[in-house]
């Protein structure tokens, strides 16, 4: 099965800049479309980003576009969410995930999930 590891979270300001990684085992990665979500303790996990196999579409929640860019380098089998301009209400644990070839927008659509990165926005 694929395993997914995300890295990069950390302890921010408000205005500053992350960029997350999400290393995947699969060896035909490039066949997944790969999505980033975002859960905290008072919330349910909810859509922050995807990006088509191909990587030619991009799917962004509205809180996060113009600040959020979700891209992929198959190559190295990754996915990677650049994050500037962070604001407090950002602050959650962060996952990658993926499902075969088409993009979802729901947890329930993706079949494999990291572990989490935390991220934490500080005002």
């Amino acid at each position: 099965q694929v395993q997914l590891v995300e890295s990069g979270g950390g302890l921010v300001q408000a205005g500053g800049s992350l960029r997350l990684s999400c290393a995947a085992s699969e060896r035909t990665f490039s066949s997944y479309a790969m999505g980033w979500f975002r859960q905290t303790p008072a919330k349910e996990r909810e859509f922050v980003a995807a990006i088509s196999w191909s990587g030619g579409s991009t799917y962004y929640e509205d809180s996060v576009k113009g600040r959020f860019t979700i891209s992929r380098d198959n190559a190295k089998n990754t996915v990677y969410l650049q994050m500037n301009s962070l604001k407090p209400g950002d602050t959650a644990v962060y996952y990658c995930a993926s499902r075969y070839y088409s993009i979802g927008y729901y947890p329930d659509e993706y079949d494999y999930w990291g572990q989490g990165t935390q991220v934490t926005v500080s005002s």
